[in-house]
């Protein structure tokens, strides 16, 4: 052992690993995407808002079969506006019901854009409408809608092909061959997540492409020629630095104090429970526990994406704990509103209660406006401060797992070298925390703001990628026997103490309990 140490310590720096190490390549991959687009933007070489491909489509009977709903939420939307003496926004609402009326799209999408002129939730409800109607199933085949997909995916599989060739042993040509296919899948994964059905129901690309790749895997089996582009580490891991840069630190206290406390309260107690309910009464791995505990404590799929690359775990826990985020967040966002407006539950701590327990995003934006304006606003202030702790969690999580793989090297010899620990320690979370601080400190905020939308649809891109090649990965009874179901025990049990101890949090923190009632409105 004494001469393996000696070997070791005359050993230098192996330069080599900056390009032929996949986290090394991922943070070169994400840095190079963001320079693009900043270089892009700062020179104006190209019109950003041109780029992003859009996949959102509605069709005829999808938006005649909303409009009664639509007009029972225009409806107190007047009520409220004649009590206030506001006649301009009694008029438009009335316009957009008239519209609506006719059932023409695009009439319904001009009286719907006007609506949202005057702010509100008024503005709110417009939006939701004018976005159905707007999304012609038509526009998403459009030669320039295609030829985006088509330009992002070229750029995709130069740099990602560039970086497999430094990193060396990869099939390039099968790889080359292999990518448009995965990319075209992925492609399709979104389209279908982009119909206004699953969009209503907050079921994002991940489950479709993980559900394709399945079906794919699971019946004609994928071929040999397609293996090399099936990378789903090498996808993610670039996904996650581009990630960084959408988490910014000056928007934790843009979120507000209150959120921020709620935030970190929730974090911390129902990670710590569910990781101990699921290791120590269910007997479920390490692994399987942290990805459980980051998607049920902090904002679902985001976190478990996050926590998946920061302890390195099996890409197929990744796809079981973000089916159940989504199938749990579902009911949720229907009875939840059901029980705040039953029992008499102020708006603003209903909608704390719905932002600290829902793990999608969307679903609290969908769930909040079932309440109220005030509900939604103080629904996604909380989710957004749980959402900026993704980026503490990952640290602290890639830190305790480094030191925890050191300890089971050792065998209980001596304590690892900082030297050891370092190579141990995944270098994308490092690209992800600089992607933040850059973007959080040293840019503008102009540019921030500019290249926001494109680098989320980059970022997008590679998960997309790297669900679909879970899914083609995967077979459905490896999935189905996962540790006998203890898992989705621990989540829901886990989500179970969650909305208890998130509905207490919300009335001491928002009810007027230990704080006043924060103005939001």
């Amino acid at each position: 052992r004494e001469v393996k140490l000696m070997e070791e310590k005359k050993k230098g720096i192996d330069w080599s690993n900056l390009w032929k190490n996949e986290d090394w390549l991922a943070v070169w991959i994400g840095f190079i995407l963001i320079a693009l687009v900043i270089v892009a933007h700062q020179g104006k070489l190209i019109d950003l808002k041109k780029v992003t491909p859009s996949f959102k489509w509605a069709t005829d009977g999808q938006i005649e079969s909303r409009i009664d709903s639509w007009n029972k939420a225009i409806d107190p939307l007047i009520k409220d506006a004649e009590a206030k003496g506001e006649h301009g926004t009694v008029n438009r609402l009335q316009a957009l019901k008239e519209a609506l009326a006719k059932k023409d799209r695009k009439e319904i999408a001009s009286a719907a854009e006007k609506v949202q002129r005057i702010g509100g939730l008024p503005a709110a409800v417009a939006k939701e409408i004018g976005g159905h109607t707007k999304a012609v199933p038509d526009k998403v085949f459009t030669a320039d809608n295609i030829t985006r997909a088509v330009k992002i995916g070229v750029v995709y599989l130069i740099i990602a092909t560039i970086g497999l060739k430094l990193f060396g042993g990869v099939p390039l040509g099968k790889f080359i061959i292999g990518f448009p296919i995965v990319f075209i899948l992925a492609w399709l994964s979104r389209f279908i997540a982009g119909n206004a059905l699953p969009t209503d129901y907050g079921f994002e690309y991940v489950v479709f492409a993980l559900i394709i790749g399945l079906l794919i895997s699971n019946t004609v089996g994928i071929p040999e020629w397609l293996k090399p582009a099936v990378r789903t580490e090498y996808y993610i891991k670039s996904g996650l630095v581009i990630l960084g840069a959408g988490i910014l630190f000056f928007e934790i206290m843009q979120g507000g104090a209150l959120g921020l406390i709620q935030g970190i309260l929730v974090v911390a107690v129902i990670w710590y429970f569910c990781f101990w309910f699921a290791t120590k009464v269910l007997k479920v791995d390490d692994d399987f526990a942290a990805l459980l505990s980051s998607g049920v404590s902090i904002c679902g799929v985001s976190a478990a994406i996050a926590t998946c690359g920061a302890i390195q775990a099996d890409k197929k826990k990744l796809s079981y704990v973000t089916g159940l985020v989504l199938i749990v967040a579902v009911p949720m966002m229907v009875i939840m509103p059901w029980i705040i407006k039953a029992s008499g539950m102020p708006e603003i701590v209903g909608g704390a209660w719905i932002g600290g327990t829902l793990d999608t995003s969307g679903s609290v934006v969908a769930a909040g406006a079932l309440v109220g304006e005030a509900a939604m606003k103080t629904g996604v202030i909380v989710k957004f401060s749980q959402n900026v702790l993704i980026g503490v969690a990952a640290f602290i999580l890639s830190i305790a797992w480094t030191l925890k793989a050191c300890k089971a090297g050792a065998a209980g010899a001596e304590k690892p070298s900082a030297r050891v620990i370092w190579e141990r320690f995944p270098k994308f979370v490092l690209g992800f925390l600089v992607a933040s601080a850059v973007f959080s400190f040293l840019l503008h905020i102009d540019t921030v703001s500019a290249t926001k939308s494109l680098l989320g649809e980059l970022r997008t891109w590679w998960f997309a990628l790297a669900f679909m090649s879970i899914g083609l990965e995967t077979r459905f009874l490896d999935m189905a026997k996962m540790e006998g179901g203890r898992p989705a025990a621990a989540f829901i049990v886990a989500q179970a103490v969650n909305v208890v101890w998130t509905l207490i949090l919300a009335y001491l923190l928002f009810g007027g309990i230990i704080f006043p009632v924060p103005d939001i409105r």
